[in-house]
């Protein structure tokens, strides 16, 4: 045997890699020996062969899949660099929406009572515009005592499919509303409200549906059900925080350090999504508490995407009630150019009268 050449268990144990492991990534091609005894079938592998067996070890300790592992392997290490890059800010990704999971199911099974006795209720304004370029409308907004939403509808069909998602959770506004935990009630709301989105599409192919984005008032918290690119805003003592991450090629490009915020503004792929209401995806779940004086925002993107939000925080926080700050939005929107359909949705939570 040559002195560059290193047995099985040799080489396993520098680069920290089982004999198991090392037997499995020779059978994928990933990390193939350096010289196989034609008599005994023995693995040797070569000194040189250490490195790229020792990223490997790094890159399944990431928990990264080994088919993206072959791939980074076959890079320069710049490229190899931006790969790592962008699968950990997935992952990220993924892990801050199952902690936001996590928390929304804490908060939702331990929840104490107020401490005060403050009575809080919503008033409410929404409104829909087609805008200044659009042939027609395709978005829906609704606000009543209990619901808030917007859905943003796209394709040859997309009236009819935001339509009907708002439609099917408009059961949550009813007083009669079924009982239950807020998360069951989203759960099954959201289901009824994307087999009916699938009915209204039907036929129309994948370029067809809607966004959902949805408030549920519970009395004293806000119970928030997100996906596509409208948007949830809450203005608090002044400050504007946007609520909700956007479900874009883009976004996600930002988040994996791929395109900054400003690239993002005229990237070519800015409207392209990654998650509409269908019966498969899975929306992001929040729970917020509420506080006299909060006003939250519900808007598609025809707002957000030409109104900046410095400019969305003066505008919602001089209008003097949820009606004059939804019509004066829309008007920025148009004033902007009005490529879009641009839908808003304006709340305030105040103490209710005695």
């Amino acid at each position: 045997m040559r002195e560059d050449m290193l047995t099985i268990g040799a080489f396993a144990r520098a680069c920290r890699l089982s004999p198991k492991a090392l037997r499995l990534y020779d059978e994928l091609d990933l990390l193939k020996p350096g010289r196989v005894d034609p008599d005994t079938g023995y693995r040797y592998y070569a000194v040189g062969q250490l490195e790229r067996a020792r990223l490997v070890a790094w890159l399944r300790r990431l928990g990264m899949p080994l088919a993206r592992i072959r791939q980074v392997c076959a890079l320069e290490p710049a490229g190899a660099a931006r790969e790592i890059r962008a699968y950990w800010a997935r992952v990220e990704a993924e892990t801050a929406a199952r902690r936001d999971l996590a928390g929304f199911l804490v908060e939702e099974l331990s929840a104490a009572p107020r401490k005060d006795t403050t009575m809080l209720e919503l008033r409410y304004c929404a409104h829909s515009d087609r805008g200044l370029v659009r042939p027609a409308n395709q978005d829906t907004a609704y606000a009543g005592s209990r619901l808030l939403a917007v859905a943003d509808g796209f394709g040859p069909t997309g009236l009819p499919a935001s339509s009907a998602a708002v439609d099917a959770l408009r059961v949550l506004d009813t007083a009669e509303a079924p009982a239950g935990n807020v998360l069951n009630l989203l759960d099954d709301a959201v289901r009824g409200a994307s087999e009916a989105v699938r009915e209204a599409v039907h036929g129309a192919g994948e370029d067809a549906g809607t966004t959902l984005t949805a408030l549920l008032w519970t009395g004293s918290r806000l119970a928030l059900v997100h996906i596509g690119d409208s948007r949830a805003y809450l203005l608090r003592d002044g400050a504007l925080f946007r609520i909700t991450d956007d479900h874009t090629v883009v976004q996600a490009m930002i988040d994996e350090g791929r395109l900054t915020p400003e690239e993002a503004a005229t990237h070519p792929q800015r409207m392209l999504l990654l998650k509409a209401l269908t019966p498969t995806a899975s929306p992001d779940l929040r729970l917020r508490d509420a506080e006299p004086g909060d006003r939250y925002l519900l808007c598609s993107d025809g707002l957000s995407r030409v109104v900046p939000d410095p400019r969305i925080r003066r505008l919602l926080a001089s209008a003097p009630s949820p009606d004059a700050a939804v019509h004066t939005l829309i008007a920025a929107a148009n004033e902007a150019g009005g490529p879009d359909n641009v839908s808003c949705v304006v709340a305030d939570v105040v103490e209710a009268a005695a």
